[in-house]
């Protein structure tokens, strides 16, 4: 349906493809992986002739429909959420608009006078509509919307009061609605709660077009793709299979390709130094001459690229006692509405809890109540002994000083550190050369994420609370993150929709219900096989 065909693109001084070429087919779901910066949002742009390539052709099959989702969702408002998703259902939505200017000329009695055309118009546009479903799609809009989280308030209300990341769910909802040929998804992952990320995995299940989408969500890819194109040094390479056979069969094709750079160089040793031997004997000068020519005839193979492997090792926490915090009949209510009543919990050392609960439960508030950010109405809520705190929180991002750079943030936060020291933590957080010198103000959402973590975690707590730590941060980042804490050796309170992370680092279930709180030991893992369910809000 699409095919990329010798591109070359460049950006700036970057070259992010030479000469490459791949396809789309019919029925395809094709994960786009590739580093940060690599060109993944620019092929997006190539494929939808917003940016055309320095040299080849972007092909795409005549008279197919192609959706465009991107973190970009430009400007929403006067309209309500149900209003703006149907408004971007591709022809029905075209033919909505005409339908309704009809219905307003058919009752405007200064155009009495066209009414036979009028009418005729009407009853043509009218058959066009109900041929597209077009008196379905409102039911359709407010199924993809409820799949989304979206309660029917949000639904009815006007979508520029929405925040950001509701704004990003109803571009997606306005793409998913469309049904294209063709889908291209910008990390349609992010901003979606764990009910929202499982429902948007049963849709794209269920859809038959072609796909292209990127992901920092390896379990949401893992469901969902049969196919990896990786951007990798200006080349696109393709990999039968989802994320986890392409990382297999990376590892495996870099581990033959050293095996044979590594033998052809000991046979090039093997052949030098016979040539620097033997070269001053005339007795030996043929065969000299005929091995310098083998020598230069030989296509040499190169080593395996090697991705840059960020890792990062905690320095010892001091050891807090045995009871971290201790809620004891917390109360906590938002005007009439009653988040908490009666709450009691305790989280022991060394334990690792994760929240689960739907939209609304209070993993947030928890998380605000534990740190001391909210106050509870009624209640107590008790850190124990020698409990050094850190909190990972969205609103963190939001007080960096916008005008000193990663390094000057890193320290102003540990004055004391070394200079190395600091660009050895730069590095492990993915800043690394003359990125340590960019002011706060022009990083990226994952950027600011990374510098926040980096600045809790290089001294760290014993007690790590985590509000949604992984939004934003790309796969090879989070595998970082998930690793570090994998040898942390204090005790873990935190909020994730992203079950990979949920399942590698839980050993405790903290399950919020209108109920109260329901516990489980055991990590995620455990949870879902004991309840049958990824998520509390999918539980019949």
């Amino acid at each position: 349906m699409i095919r990329l065909d010798n591109i070359s693109k460049q950006n700036g001084q970057r070259l992010l493809f030479i000469e490459a070429s791949a396809a789309l087919q019919k029925g395809e779901k094709i994960g786009l992986v590739g580093p940060n910066g690599a060109g993944k949002t620019t092929l997006f742009r190539m494929i939808t002739g917003e940016e055309p390539p320095d040299e080849g052709l972007v092909f795409a099959d005549r008279g197919i429909s192609i959706g465009f989702f991107s973190q970009d969702v430009g400007e929403m408002d006067g309209r309500s959420a149900v209003a703006e998703v149907m408004n971007g259902a591709g022809d029905v939505s075209t033919v909505a608009a005409e339908l309704a200017e009809l219905e307003a000329a058919l009752a405007d009695p200064d155009r009495a006078d066209e009414m036979d055309q009028l009418i005729e118009r009407f009853g043509e546009v009218q058959a066009r509509f109900e041929e597209l479903g077009g008196y379905a799609l409102e039911g359709k809009a407010r199924e993809v919307l409820d799949g989304l989280s979206f309660s029917q308030e949000m639904m009815e209300g006007d979508v520029g009061a929405l925040s950001g990341g509701w704004k990003m769910r109803v571009a997606l909802a306005r793409i998913l609605l469309m049904r294209p040929d063709v889908m291209l998804l910008d990390e349609p992952s992010n901003h979606l709660d764990l009910e929202s990320l499982i429902w948007l995995e049963h849709f794209l299940a269920g859809y038959d077009g072609a796909l292209l989408m990127t992901s920092h969500d390896r379990a949401f890819m893992n469901r969902i793709v049969n196919k990896i194109i990786e951007i990798d040094g200006g080349t696109l390479t393709s990999y039968s299979g989802d994320y986890e056979f392409y990382e297999n069969q990376r590892a495996q094709n870099e581990k033959q390709q050293q095996a044979q750079f590594e033998r052809q160089q000991a046979m090039l040793a093997k052949e030098i130094k016979f040539i620097e031997r033997f070269k001053a004997r005339a007795s030996h000068a043929a065969q000299v001459q005929s091995r310098v020519k083998k020598l230069d005839k030989i296509e040499r193979v190169e080593p395996p690229k090697r991705r840059q492997a960020v890792s990062f090792e905690f320095a010892p926490a001091p050891r807090s006692g045995d009871d971290v915090v201790n809620l004891k009949g917390v109360h906590k209510s938002y005007g009439k509405r009653v988040i908490y009543q009666g709450l009691d919990l305790l989280v022991r050392r060394r334990e690792r809890c994760c929240i689960l609960g739907v939209n609304g439960a209070g993993k947030s508030t928890l998380l605000k109540l534990v740190t001391g950010s909210t106050e509870p109405d009624a209640g107590t809520v008790a850190l124990g002994g020698s409990v050094k705190l850190g909190y990972f929180a969205q609103h963190a991002m939001e007080l960096l000083d916008g005008e000193r750079t990663v390094f000057e943030s890193l320290e102003d936060s540990f004055p004391q550190a070394s200079q190395g020291s600091l660009r050895s933590l730069a590095g492990c957080f993915g800043f690394s050369g003359d990125e340590v010198e960019k002011p706060c103000r022009v990083l990226s959402g994952g950027e600011k994420a990374r510098l926040v973590m980096a600045q809790m975690l290089y001294d760290p707590p014993n007690f790590i609370v985590l509000d949604e730590p992984t939004n934003h941060l790309d796969i090879a980042t989070k595998e970082m993150l998930i690793e570090a804490l994998r040898s942390y050796e204090g005790t873990m309170l935190f909020v994730s929709h992203d079950r990979h992370f949920l399942a590698a680092l839980s050993n405790r279930v903290l399950e919020l219900t209108p109920e109260g709180i329901h516990q489980y030991d055991g990590g995620y893992t455990e949870y879902v096989a004991r309840t049958g369910q990824e998520a509390p809000g999918l539980r019949s």
